[in-house]
């Protein structure tokens, strides 16, 4: 009788700050695999409000450094060399869950590694010119440093694909990055989103609501100016540096309430007349999070939103939402008006089921389906 397969899953960072969307990934799996866990950094084990509390997780150097905890981003140059440094070798299949650089794992040949990739890495490809343009490091004689470490950083990333023996894209526009950078095909298989922990709401109240944290890409100040120039009223559930900026910003008719405990966030997502959303995400929960109360979304039509929501004007019997083309005032300002004339043929119960396939279990069934075909496929190819 064959020994059982032995599991690693190794994730990028743990802290209690790293919330989002990899988390839950990485949460889901160890429901339903008994995998050894490995991080850069984990400050998670210790906290006695998380799921890993207690648990034994492997990390690198970079746990012992100062100010890790609070962001082992600004060791950027130090990740590829660090995570190169986890011993894996007592393992028959690795699991990445990779952002950054987790993927970049050393493994013998006869490892299986399967990355479940949420994006390449952003800052080094799809962001870089952003960065380069907002940041500090990105001017005078920094900028020159940043630039080379950014180039390099990238060649890196691109050899440490050629690791991976199969990628999984948490969407069709990750896979087309991941294709794009690494020319390799990828699974969509969607991430889990709490939906049960959404109740159906048909009765709807007269404001919109977005959530979301306040930084650049996620556009805030777009959708802060749309409303003043609107004058409809719009809740802002979040936090960061942003916070007090936007603030300043903002008509009186638009509230920006910081971050909020999980009651309140779902009281204002059931209650909305419509979630509002300007980023171009990969995936993005949020949005599928008001869905799960019924409550249409007003989107980017473009990255993860747009396969995510469905237009009403594209399919009067599915319609979850509206999109709109361009990441503007003006085209968000229009979407909101469309809205508001299609605003009644909207079925809260309909925009729920659509919510409902993005749900825990339907994530769990595709990937544990997924990394059995994988290991079959990759046992059956010839030496």
């Amino acid at each position: 009788m064959s020994a059982p397969l032995r599991y690693a899953l190794i994730h990028e960072w743990l802290t209690p700050q790293a919330t989002g969307g990899s988390e839950l990934v990485v949460q889901e799996i160890l429901q339903h695999l008994e995998a050894d866990l490995f991080a850069l950094i984990d400050f998670e084990s210790t906290n006695p409000k998380s799921y890993l509390h207690g648990r034994a997780i492997g990390t690198t150097f970079l746990q012992h450094l100062p100010f890790a905890r609070s962001g082992v981003q600004k060791y950027l140059p130090l990740l590829p060399i660090a995570i190169e440094q986890l011993d894996l070798r007592a393992y028959d299949i690795l699991l990445s869950s990779s952002h950054a650089v987790a993927k970049g794992i050393l493994t013998r040949a006869d490892q299986l590694h399967i990355c479940y990739c949420h994006a390449p890495m952003r800052y080094a490809w799809d962001l870089t010119h952003q960065y380069l343009a907002t940041s500090r490091a990105g001017r005078g004689l920094p900028g020159i440093f940043t630039r080379y470490l950014l180039h390099r950083l990238r060649q890196w990333d691109v050899l440490s694909a050629n690791r991976v023996d199969y990628f999984i894209a948490n969407s069709r526009t990750t896979a087309r990055r991941i294709w794009r950078c690494y020319r390799r095909r990828a699974e969509v298989i969607y991430p889990p989103v709490n939906v049960h922990r959404f109740s159906l709401q048909p009765d709807k109240r007269d404001y919109y609501v977005t959530v979301t944290r306040l930084v650049g890409y996620k556009q805030v100040h777009l959708m802060v100016d749309a409303f003043n120039r609107l004058g409809k009223p719009l809740v802002v559930i979040g936090g960061g540096k942003a916070l007090e900026a936007l603030r300043k910003r903002a008509a009186p008719h638009v509230q920006l309430l910081g971050e909020q405990p999980d009651e309140v966030v779902n009281d204002y997502l059931a209650h909305a007349k419509a979630f509002v959303y300007a980023a171009h995400e990969d995936f993005g929960i949020a949005p599928v999070e008001a869905q799960a109360c019924g409550t249409p979304v007003i989107a980017l039509d473009r990255g993860g939103t747009s396969e995510t929501v469905i237009d009403l004007r594209r399919d009067r019997d599915r319609g979850t939402g509206i999109l709109y083309g361009e990441q503007s005032v003006e085209a968000l300002m229009a979407a909101v008006e469309t809205f508001e004339a299609l605003a009644d043929r909207f079925e809260a119960e309909q925009i729920r089921q659509h919510a409902l396939q993005f749900s825990p279990e339907a994530f769990a069934q595709r990937y544990l389906k997924f990394i059995q075909w994988c290991w079959q496929d990759w046992r059956d190819r010839p030496e």
